[in-house]
């Protein structure tokens, strides 16, 4: 007997379809997305990238490849149009930091692209050349630093007038203070003026960087002054409301072996600088380079370009002629006056691939016909009869346990007319001693203020002698610190990431944004208000985005904009001044940095807009957009689904707190 009333079973289905009161059916899609319904919303989260993590001088990287690329514009003046052509706006950028683009861009190894995340889709972003075409842009056209808008009164002592005393010069005045440099030699820009040869470094470069900052107004110069003999540091402290000690390492490590007495016995500074000079017309037929950093990569190169002839052999004339071309950089005057490379070794007691010099610079020495003898140590220097070197008697080395160990009866002679130790250099310290510790640097706080002194800060070579990039991030830092001991009496803590940070509501202010609508601030978890970047985290100061924070499925392979050099080989390397690196055109400066993954900010791609299955996420109107504030998130509209953060390619939208109407 059939019955339309039954009882219902009490069964215990595996699998359930629909749940307890569902009646209707539901497209698939609008299942998907109900499904991932959170009460997160889109954070735009802030880090720094680790280009920047990683450049010794913080240079802001990703905000002035932006520029380059096109995403972010300059302002708009009262006519409409662009207050600035993008170059000059992308430089100024630059130079929040580092005021020595052009060289930088040159001779910086750059480590910040050691650091660059695109290296994990194929090949780094060539940071260095874009930074080279800036700076060649600002020398071409003149530009120069502007002059600080309020003079504080305060007066700055800047000791030593190279990378780290130019660098904080200019920081510091920029904040309106009086700067003196006090300079010991006859002209401004230390390793940039004396230890860098032309080829890598043109000199009107140089000049024109060096000239810029002097330029600006308030920088008293004073060369041939030593400090601690033609003035004492305690009548500066005296004198000034701050000291800056930036002396670097100006003296070259002495060969201590048997006959290193030899007057053809000399280090890699006093050669460099001697070139540099003026006074060295000439190399000599047997060149014995010690050491295996850039300096022994340059004493090497300028040896070969220099040639045999000597001072005795060739008129005064044209000796005057081969010292200025030299120095200048002047290849058409110089090798008609040279008739023979020198023969260069460079002995070093490791191997090759454990160099510290730039591989590049490693392969160049070899492409110009020097010779290396890795894993060979010095014993003694052979003198003829005339007291001078004929030859470096080195002894091969193993290397067991990390330890040198020598080969017995393996000693043999290089021939030499000159031999140059290039194996480090170190601070003279004269006339300031009590700054000095045991390692002959100086004992500084985070602020680099001297341990036990205060309003005296030190940077360079003189605490850490690494880099020129390195030097003017201690100056950017340091010139910080003076700033608030001069104006306050004391210097704040330092933040963990210690760079040149983009500055988020400073930005917005520049493009007319005004906060005063805004109680709590810039940042709110609002939709409404645009004068706010709502659920904006600035964690820059203490975090550098990762990889696999990435999307890296958004970029496609595409290859490096390398810049080409001139060809120099054993053939042509004879009165060879030409500068190796040619820069990139404004076309490849442009492709370069749009390989730029912008890592821990938006760059515009709109997969957040495209993807957002609610529409929740949009752009933000034209006039409105700026450089970190393209997209905004209607919190009525988001249900907290994470595809926005699943296809941001830069890692900037991660899903936070947040809610429905907040």
């Amino acid at each position: 007997m059939s019955t339309t009333n039954q009882t219902p079973q009490n069964t215990k289905f595996t699998y359930r379809r629909f749940k307890e009161g569902d009646t209707e059916y539901r497209r698939s899609q609008e299942r998907l997305f109900k499904a991932s319904w959170t009460y997160k919303c889109p954070t735009y989260v802030q880090q720094t990238p680790p280009c920047q993590g990683q450049c010794p001088a913080g240079e802001d990287i990703r905000s002035y490849l932006n520029i380059v690329r096109g995403i972010e514009k300059p302002p708009v003046g009262a006519d409409g149009k662009p207050s600035m052509p993008w170059q000059e706006y992308a430089w100024r950028r630059l130079t929040e930091c580092n005021p020595f683009p052009a060289i930088m861009g040159r001779v910086c190894p750059a480590p910040c692209q050691g650091g660059c995340n695109r290296a994990k889709v194929e090949e780094y972003v060539g940071i260095n050349s874009v930074e080279q075409f800036l700076g060649n842009y600002a020398i071409e056209k003149g530009l120069g630093f502007a002059k600080p808008e309020v003079e504080t009164g305060k007066k700055i002592a800047v000791i030593g007038g190279g990378v780290a005393g130019l660098s904080v010069a200019y920081q510091l005045r920029k904040k309106g203070h009086q700067i003196t440099i006090f300079e010991a030699h006859s002209k401004l820009g230390g390793m940039l003026t004396f230890g860098l040869p032309a080829y890598r470094t043109p000199r009107d470069v140089v000049d024109a960087e060096v000239k810029r900052i002097t330029d600006m107004g308030g920088i008293d110069v004073r060369c041939n002054t030593r400090v601690g003999k033609d003035v004492t540091m305690e009548q500066l402290r005296q004198d000034y409301d701050a000291v800056f000690i930036g002396i670097g390492a100006q003296a070259g490590n002495k060969l201590d072996i048997p006959g290193s007495d030899a007057p053809n016995v000399t280090d890699g500074i006093t050669f460099l600088r001697g070139f540099n000079e003026g006074r060295i017309d000439c190399a000599g037929r047997h060149i014995v380079v010690i050491g295996g950093g850039d300096t022994a990569m340059d004493c090497a190169a300028v040896a070969r370009r220099l040639g045999t002839i000597c001072d005795a052999q060739r008129e005064d004339e044209n000796k005057t002629k081969v010292t200025i071309a030299a120095r200048e950089g002047s290849s058409s005057v110089i090798k008609p006056l040279l008739k023979q490379s020198s023969e260069v070794v460079i002995a070093y007691r490791r191997h090759v691939q454990e160099m510290p010099a730039s591989k590049h610079e490693i392969d160049a020495v070899i492409e110009e016909g020097v010779e290396l003898q890795p894993c060979v140590a010095p014993v003694s220097v052979v003198k003829g009869a005339d007291g001078k070197a004929t030859a470096l008697r080195v002894i091969k080395v193993d290397w067991v346990n990390k330890k040198m160990v020598p080969q017995e009866g393996s000693e043999y002679d290089i021939p030499a007319d000159l031999i140059v130790c290039a194996v480090g250099q170190y601070i003279d310290w004269e006339g300031m001693d009590s700054f000095k510790n045991q390692k002959n640097v100086a004992n500084v706080d985070k602020n680099l203020q001297a341990v036990g002194q205060p309003g005296v800060f030190v940077g360079g070579d003189a605490i850490t002698p690494l880099l020129l990039t390195t030097a003017i991030g201690h100056a950017r830092i340091a010139a910080e610190g003076i700033d608030q001991y001069v104006m306050t009496g004391e210097v704040q803590k330092r933040p963990k990431v210690d760079k040149k940070l983009f500055d988020m509501p400073a930005n917005m202010t520049k493009f007319g944004v005004k906060f005063d609508k805004v109680p709590d601030g810039y940042t709110r978890a609002t939709c409404d208000n645009k004068n706010a970047v709502h659920n904006f985290d600035d964690r820059a100061d203490r975090a550098v985005i990762d990889a696999k924070d990435l999307f890296l499925g958004h970029f496609n392979h595409t290859p490096r904009n390398e810049r080409s050099q001139h060809t120099v080989n054993a053939d042509n390397v004879l009165g060879n001044m030409e500068e190796r690196l040619i820069a990139l055109t404004e076309a490849q400066a442009q492709a370069e940095a749009k390989r730029c993954m912008s890592c821990g900010m938006c760059f515009e791609c709109d997969n957040c807009v495209i993807y957002c299955p609610q529409g929740a996420v949009k752009r933000m109107p034209k006039k409105e957009q700026i450089a970190g504030r393209y997209v905004t998130t209607d919190y009525f509209k988001c249900i907290g689904c994470h595809i926005c953060m699943d296809v941001c390619p830069t890692g900037y939208i991660q899903m936070g707190l947040g809610g429905e109407g907040n």
